[in-house]
């Protein structure tokens, strides 16, 4: 029966890592992805604070780690979700068991998360691309900054824009221009998140 068990385990996995994008957050190699990118693979685009993160097998396999999440919505940007918004995340690193996958109470986080999979598993697209932090600025202004410190967000952006009919404000198109890296404000990444939103793939 171990045998049995492991070797289904093993099938299950195999499946996961070929079909379903939410793969581990240490040691996963994921192609760098522009925010146009992260927000069409994300069916749901939310802003809150978690509340809870509880590292937890999976209910079907239980050699499956995983961590459901459950965050206070405070906005929502693309999809629906209502109050709060829980997800189940799979990881393989045992390194993630620790501190669940990175996620704490009291994280205040914008999330652009995948649509689950037939087995209830999600993750922020691109991983750690679309997990963005919200802290706040030495002058009190919140600025958000992704697992890959936002390099790569905006590039080729512009040209997306332009052939989707999308006109950003000025202040805006500088920020898109710019493709630095490093933080950015969070009201300028939330509209430019709702213009791409609204003229994405569903």
């Amino acid at each position: 029966m171990g045998h049995v068990r492991a070797s289904l385990v093993l099938a299950v996995v195999t499946f996961l890592l070929c079909s379903f994008p939410a793969r581990a957050q240490r040691g996963a190699m994921v192609l760098q992805q522009n925010l146009a990118e992260l927000v069409d693979e994300a069916a749901t685009a939310v802003r809150g604070r978690v509340v809870s993160a509880q590292v937890e097998p999976h209910p079907e396999f239980e050699n499956l780690d995983t961590v459901v999440v459950t965050v206070q919505v405070e906005r929502v940007l693309k999809g629906q979700a209502g109050a709060t918004f829980t997800f189940r995340q799979f990881f393989w690193d045992i390194r993630d068991r620790a501190n669940a996958v990175g996620y704490a109470k009291g994280q205040h986080v914008l999330l652009l998360m995948i649509k689950p999979s037939r087995y209830g598993l999600s993750s922020p697209a691109g991983l750690s691309q679309g997990r963005f932090q919200i802290t706040r600025g030495p002058d009190g202004e919140l600025l958000v900054g992704n697992g890959a410190g936002n390099l790569g967000l905006f590039r080729g952006l512009a040209p997306i824009l332009q052939k989707r009919g999308v006109k950003l404000p000025e202040h805006l198109a500088q920020v898109v221009a710019e493709d630095g890296g490093g933080p950015v404000r969070l009201k300028d990444l939330e509209d430019i998140i709702i213009a791409l939103a609204g003229t994405g793939k569903e």
